[in-house]
């Protein structure tokens, strides 16, 4: 395991990539600082998979009002008291399960994603995290230092929540608010039917399936679309998220061919005793095994960079109850990360973010 990148040699990282980029093209990019810099955030991560790292992420990441929306008067001492008491070592084993050499799966993901939209786009991208380092402020520090004043925020969600998307743009009006001397900013939105983003997720399917073998679906084989969960409360209270996790599976379905029985949106992640998005992703796989399903694809177009969520929830957690269950073949099809057709989605999103600011 590896300390994590500083931001300032992840700025300089990708102010050397571009520098390289405009050197090996020679069509002469000016990259200079008064040209845009795109910020690519993701949720975030511990710095390490050790219990004091992963308390201080939890303790961040479960104070935004964002992601517990309970008064704070009530949650602060079941937070203190009760949470960050257990959940940290629990939460460190897991992310050992599946940290990386270079780190940080989201981390490094991520960072591989700017530096090829770096490369595409012939502009500095940056990854920059909502929780954790290296957290949106210092980036944006760094950034106005080096005398940017034309950033752009493309957050890694297809599909939009309150939780995710608004949570990264009020942590940018609240850097905001505390500085005088502001930039020009904009704002990216979700992508959930995006012809290049559903072609990266059906791509991505079709080579699993040229891997393993087309499923049974006569049979009673499934994909099963995962995604992050919310709580119904937020749902109710107006979060277009589980709308926008309709349409993607619906356009997904729609260019596989596929019925809503055999291509299924399902929910993961549940924290606490709420009410959440239903159908759970752990319960449906456990019953479609207990029904006599055989196989079970599992993709998470909610993910663009592989994380604990994926790679331990899925591909492990998830994996081990169906096939406990009684089911035969459990496929996590991994879709994001630096795979071209993923690159493809982003790039696309950047350049509409960035219309008007590069030719």
């Amino acid at each position: 395991m590896t300390n994590q990148p500083s931001v300032s040699s992840q700025v300089s990282a990708a102010e050397t990539t571009a520098a390289s980029t405009k050197e090996a093209s020679g069509k002469g990019t000016d990259i200079s600082a008064d040209t845009p810099v795109l910020l690519l955030t993701n949720l975030g991560t511990p710095k390490t998979p050790t219990t004091k790292d992963v308390r201080r992420y939890l303790r961040e990441f479960l104070s935004d009002q964002r992601i517990i929306e309970m008064p704070r008067f009530v949650w602060k001492p079941i937070l203190e008291g009760i949470i960050l008491r257990v959940r940290p070592a629990q939460s460190a084993e897991k992310y050992r399960s599946v940290w990386l050499e270079e780190g940080s799966p989201l981390l490094h993901y991520t960072t591989q994603q700017a530096k090829l939209l770096t490369d595409r786009l012939g502009i500095r991208v940056v990854p920059a995290m909502r929780y954790g380092e290296p957290a949106l402020g210092d980036v944006l520090d760094e950034l106005m230092a080096a005398g940017h004043r034309r950033i752009g925020i493309l957050s890694a969600y297809p599909q939009y929540s309150a939780t995710t998307i608004a949570s990264v743009n009020d942590a940018v009006c609240a850097w905001m608010q505390e500085n005088r001397d502001h930039p020009q900013i904009r704002f990216s939105r979700s992508f959930p039917n995006d012809p290049h983003y559903i072609e990266a997720l059906v791509g991505a399917i079709e080579d699993s399936w040229s891997q393993n073998g087309r499923p049974d679906f006569e049979g009673g084989d499934r994909v099963l679309l995962s995604y992050h969960s919310i709580p119904v409360s937020m749902h109710k209270a107006g979060d277009p998220y589980h709308s926008e996790c309709l349409a993607t599976t619906e356009a997904v379905r729609e260019r596989l061919g596929l019925s809503a029985q055999e291509c299924v949106a399902t929910f993961q992640s549940v924290f606490g005793p709420s009410e959440w998005l239903k159908p759970a992703t752990i319960n449906t796989v456990e019953d479609l095994a207990k029904a006599g399903t055989g196989r079970v694809d599992v993709i998470c177009p909610g993910f663009v960079s592989d994380c604990l969520e994926t790679l331990e929830e899925i591909d492990q957690l998830n994996r081990e109850t169906f096939l406990e269950a009684g089911g035969s073949e459990f496929h996590y099809v991994p879709w994001g990360n630096d795979v071209d057709r993923a690159i493809d989605a982003l790039e696309v999103q950047a350049r509409a973010l960035l219309s008007g600011w590069t030719e």
